[in-house]
């Protein structure tokens, strides 16, 4: 120990002198190794030492004198790691960085027995950083001239085993040991003996494949010819089991060339992979021999036919048509086979007596009411290779049958459980069918089934027969049933009626299907493009509903989910705007505008009816008309005189007066005029207006005086009148002249116009006094 760490004390002062102050410097140390490490204090006070920066327990360092200090690092398995020493101030002293290598291990070598080159090859493995550039090298210990077999960079290598041979014998001892080598180091691996014997691999034997009636013959042969004993192995799968291959163990003896195995229970006509590797002793296996497929033949024990038999009901002439069903050959058989379907009368068939049969039509018979038995036979090669029958019940007949059928479904998969019939049986039929053309069938001894490998979400009608030894029961049918209940029916579509407020949502769903969800419930969501959705939820025998509390003149989205309980539906989005205005006041205003529109255009067609009416009324000619004579008064005894009359002011239309126009019309006379009014005081009218009084008409002419002046030649005027009778205000339209009648002179003003001045004419309408 001193002499050691006088050493370290050496070599530490030596470094001292080129400047260093830890050593050694970076060094390479096997993993799992011990190493010291001297730290050189040139400064008072004591030292410590860091790990990756991390500060070493006190416990370590070993303190020589007051100038060194030494480290010891025992069993060191970091891959790389710095050390640094420090002053008691904090400086650092100096540092070094330690990497770890490893050597070479789990080495393993063979040798290959191939046609032409052997070749000695060893493998093993080496944890190291795979930058590093490391040469290999396989040393052969126990040879006398041949020391190095084969060099490499990798973690393998090899070497034509001619090359070797000389050096060893096959019974010897192998003794090799792996250098790896490094710039900055070097490792050994554990030195490995092997014998050659226990190394040797021979190479994958030739294999042959034939395939008989019931089962596969394999033959091979070993490539390496040794007077050793053999073990091999025969492995074998088909398709299904690829996975998990079956493997046969066989154990050659000493000058046994050949390996033969049989390998039974294959099923018929199925593809058979068969590959076989072979070991002498206790030597590695040799790579699997190339595979083999074969195809096996058909075995006679396994055809199950498995015949059955679908009883439909009796026609009017009670006449049942009888299906019968099958397991069929594989079609991967290579032998060509044939079915023939063929009835029997039970009774005949019982007596065993020569009896008739009949042939089916495509497994379809016909059998009466009686009972039968259908016939199945199998020809291979034009011989009987395989036969079965199935029993039809007699209508009527009085069979047990099963009673208390109950299904349920599961994951895709129907149970069946039914209560079993007083009698024994030996067994139970159950068939089920999706659409009534494709049957599958399956036996079993329990009073329950499972049926898989269902269609997804498709009714079932399932039927249970129970089996005697000889005869079958009754048939009992379960309720149908589904494999899968699905999602709820898909939207057909969803309508809506956008309204100022409210919005009328309506939609349908496709008819549910037998395994369609049944609908709980719809729930309907809209919402506006930045708004909240809101849903309302109505049960399933509702498919619409009403939108309340909407704002008018916005876009809205709205869509319906259907839930049931194995799922939900969802309908497409569908938008919609609401109304500006309600449509109810729209309508309202369209109904009182048109209203009013009719009142006005039926005001205005009255209006132009009754101005047409009186456009038409025809004006009375003045021609046509007469004058008439009002009688004058008792305190006026002057001649009534008529002028014409001249209102320029007013409407002709007015109706005026008698008496103003009676006091107007009459000119002023001089009282105590006694001049003949027949020389120059002579008036003349035109078309002069006389309304005359009933009272006044009604009383004699004669007998009161008057002054008459004549009329223009083209016209006269008489006063009509006739005693007893009617009188018209009219005068008669004759050109008779009457005589001027004679009064007392009177001398009066004349009243002649001046012959510029043109008459005034008015014309008078007996509509004007209505």
């Amino acid at each position: 120990m001193y002499s050691c760490l006088a050493l370290f004390i050496l070599v530490a002062t030596s470094s001292i002198c080129k400047g260093q102050n830890v050593f050694p410097k970076d060094p390479y140390i096997e993993v799992g190794s011990s190493i010291n490490i001297v730290c050189q204090n040139n400064v008072q006070g004591k030292i410590y030492w860091t790990l990756n920066s991390e500060r070493i327990d006190k416990s370590w360092p070993v303190t020589i004198n007051s100038s060194h200090s030494v480290l010891s690092l025992l069993n060191f398995t970091h891959s790389s790691a710095t050390l640094q020493c420090h002053s008691a101030n904090t400086q650092v002293l100096g540092g070094t960085i330690i990497r770890t290598y490893t050597k070479p291990s789990n080495m393993s070598c063979i040798l290959t027995d191939t046609i032409g080159d052997s070749w000695f090859m060893c493998t093993w493995e080496h944890q190291t950083d795979s930058s590093l550039k490391i040469n290999y090298t396989v040393l052969c210990n126990s040879c006398s001239n041949l020391s190095e077999i084969c060099n490499s960079q990798e973690t393998s290598c090899k070497s034509k085993y001619a090359d070797i041979a000389e050096e060893i014998t096959f019974v010897g001892d192998f003794n090799v040991t792996v250098r790896a080598k490094h710039a900055a180091w070097e490792a050994f691996s554990e030195p490995q003996v092997f014998k050659l014997r226990e190394i040797l691999k021979i190479n994958p034997p030739k294999l042959k494949v034939t395939a008989v009636s019931d089962h596969l013959l394999v033959e091979w042969k070993p490539t390496y010819k040794v007077q050793r004993k053999y073990r091999c192995q025969v492995k074998y799968s088909t398709a299904a089991n690829e996975s998990t291959p079956e493997v046969l163990n066989k154990n050659l003896a000493e000058l046994e060339n050949q390996g033969i195995v049989k390998i039974e229970n294959v099923k018929s006509c199925s593809n058979y992979t068969v590959a076989v590797r072979c070991a002498s002793e206790s030597a590695p296996w040799s790579d699997w021999s190339q595979e083999e497929t074969v195809l096996t033949k058909l075995n006679q024990s396994d055809v199950k036919l498995h015949l059955w038999r679908k009883v439909a009901e009796a026609d009017e002439n009670r006449v049942r048509k009888v299906r019968a069903m099958w397991a069929e050959i594989p079609s991967t058989c290579q032998e060509t086979v044939t079915y023939t379907i063929k009835q029997t009368p039970y009774k005949q068939h019982m007596t065993g007596v020569d009896h008739m049969e009949t042939s089916c039509d495509n497994s379809i018979c016909d059998v009466n009411q009686d009972a039968h038995r259908i016939n199945l036979k199998v020809f291979h090669n034009k011989s009987l290779f395989v036969e079965d029958s199935v029993y039809v019940p007699a209508i009527g007949e009085r069979l047990p049958q099963v009673t208390n059928i109950q299904t349920s479904t599961f994951e895709g998969v129907i149970l069946v459980s039914w209560k079993a019939p007083r009698e024994p049986v030996s067994g139970y039929m159950i068939d089920y069918t999706h659409n009534g053309n494709i049957y599958s069938w399956k036996e079993t001894k329990y009073t329950n089934t499972t049926l898989f490998d269902l269609l997804d979400k498709k009714p079932y009608n399932i039927t249970v027969t129970p089996l005697f030894d000889d005869k079958t029961g009754h048939s009992t049918q379960a309720h149908q049933i589904c494999s899968n209940v699905g999602d709820p029916g898909d939207f057909t579509n969803v309508n809506v009626q956008a309204k100022h407020k409210s919005a009328f949502v309506s939609w349908s769903v496709k008819s549910q299907e037998a395994c369609r969800g049944a609908v709980v419930n719809y729930i309907i969501f809209y919402s506006t493009q930045d708004g909240p959705q809101l849903n309302v939820t109505v049960d399933n025998t509702t498919q619409h509903i009403s939108l309340k509390d909407l704002n008018p003149n916005t876009q809205y989205s709205v869509y319906v989910k259907a839930i049931a309980h194995t799922g939900t539906t969802k309908s497409s989005e569908r938008l919609f705007e609401t109304k500006r205005f309600d449509p109810a006041l729209i309508t309202a205003l369209s109904v009182c505008g048109s209203i009013l529109i009719v009142l006005v255009l039926s005001v205005g067609l009255c209006c132009a009816i009754q101005w047409k009416r009186f456009q038409e009324k025809p004006i009375p000619n003045p021609g046509n008309s007469s004058l008439g004579l009002w009688r004058p008064t008792a305190h006026d005894q002057g001649i009534w005189r008529f002028q014409p009359l001249s209102y320029p002011h007013q409407n002709i239309f007015n109706v005026a007066d008698p008496v103003e126009v009676q006091r107007t019309s009459i000119s002023p006379l001089t009282p105590g005029c006694h001049d003949n009014p027949a020389s120059d005081q002579t008036v003349e009218y035109t078309d002069p207006v006389l309304v005359t009084a009933p009272d006044i008409q009604s009383e004699d002419s004669v007998e009161r005086k008057e002054t008459q002046h004549p009329s223009p030649p083209e016209e006269s005027t008489e006063l009509l009148s006739s005693e007893g009778g009617p009188l018209s205000p009219y005068r008669s339209q004759s050109s008779v002249e009457t005589a001027p009648r004679t009064s007392k002179p009177c001398k009066s003003v004349s009243l002649k116009q001046p012959d510029k001045t043109p008459p005034v004419t008015i014309y008078v309408t007996l509509d004007m006094f209505e």
